[in-house]
This record gives C-alpha cells, structure tokens and sequence, in this order.
C-alpha cells in the first residue's frame, strides 16, 4: 500500500513522533493507522527511562469540576518537552482525567519522594505499633517486621501520592503507566508538574449546633 504524506502527517499529528518515524511504522503496519500506532508504542518502551533526564517546560493544564457544582475543582500541570506535543488532544484529555482524580482521591503528594520525610516516619512507626500489638507478629524478627512495613507503606503511598494511585478510568493501571503511555505515544518526556484541589469549606471549622434547639432557646430567652 503507498504510504502518502497526509497518513505520516496524520500519524505525527495522532503521537508527536519524528516524520520518518512514523512513515517506517506506517510501511510496517502496510497503512493500518492503528497498528502503527502499536508499532511506534512498543518501540518506544525502551526509549521511555532515555527520556527521564531531558527539560519538560512545555504543557498544558487540565482542570475539572465536579457536577459542575462549584464545591470541588481541581487542576493538574502535565509537562512535555515542545509545544508540538503540547497540542496533541490526548495530553490535554490525561491532564483532565489526573484533575478528576486529584478530585476524587485528595492525594497529598505527587510522588512518595515529595512527602514530608517526618509524615513517612510517623507512618513506619504506626505501623510497627499495630504490628507488635498483633499478637501473631509480636514475635517475629525486626528484619521482618520491617519488611512488612515496607509493603504497608507502598500500599499507603497508593492512596494518598498520585502516580502511586490506581488509574481512575483503568485501575488495572496506575497514574505512572497513564504517563509512560503518554510518553511513548508523544515521543517525549511527560511529567506531572503539579496539582491543586480545593473544596468548599476545607479547613474551616463547621457549625454542630441544633439549629432549630438554638431558635427555641431565643425564643424561650425573649418571653
């Protein structure tokens, strides 16, 4: 099948890689669009750890509200390396599915490395008080223990660092599988630079009273 200009542009505008490229994957897949995008993704698993090092200052911000309702929105800064692959529709769609899932999931971190390193002590020794008040571990070698913990802490990195996180759309994968994929479609480096959430009312302190006990309490004060 001839492989035109318009299928290698079309395929570069679809995944951000290099015209020829694209034109080889093209020739491989004998002008199946879908197939070469396969073909260009598993290529590029290699190439994924490469591209770790390079400057990601291009990108796009995705944001979500929730409902609609004007209580929870949140925003998520994905970055890539040029402004080509920042006008590639599937960066702009991950970026708003992580601003849906910051919504949902109130991460506290991006990655475990940006906790608070007193926050992941508190948690080692939290879980290595349960583990000793369990009768069944009381006994065992602290080398042990410690390895126990080791695995409760990446569960706990699981729910409260994004990339950690089970994929909202695809709990089969995590957030960082989201990224690579992205990665390896784009051609380039893609990271998650930062997020916001806010929700009405967090972090003030709410009303417990009765209100209707407070109304009759004025009223009885009044006669």
């Amino acid at each position: 099948m001839e492989i035109t200009a318009k299928m290698v542009a079309e395929l570069r505008q679809m995944t951000g890689v290099g015209m020829m490229e694209c034109k080889k994957a093209l020739t491989e897949a004998n002008g199946d669009m879908d197939k070469a995008v396969k073909i260009l993704s598993e290529q590029g698993k290699a190439k994924v750890a490469k591209k770790a090092g390079r400057i990601a200052a291009e990108g796009v911000i995705g944001y979500y509200d929730h409902m609609n309702a004007h209580q929870k929105f949140a925003m998520v800064e994905l970055n890539c390396e040029t402004d080509f692959a920042a006008k590639n529709p599937q960066l702009f769609t991950t970026a708003k599915d992580l601003a849906m899932q910051t919504v949902a999931t109130n991460p506290m971190a991006i990655r475990p490395e940006d906790l608070p390193a007193s926050y992941i002590e508190e948690q080692k020794a939290l879980f290595m008080a349960q583990l000793k008040n369990d009768a069944k571990n009381a006994n065992k070698p602290e080398a042990v223990l410690e390895k126990i913990i080791e695995g409760k802490l990446n569960k706990h990195f699981e729910e409260v660092c994004l990339l950690n996180q089970p994929f909202i759309k695809d709990p089969d994968k995590k957030v960082q599988d989201v990224i690579n994929d992205l990665t390896l479609v784009t051609g380039e480096k893609i990271t998650v630079r930062r997020f916001v959430r806010w929700e009405v009312g967090e972090g003030l302190e709410k009303r417990s009273d009765d209100f209707a006990a407070e109304v009759a309490a004025q009223v009885n004060g009044n006669i």
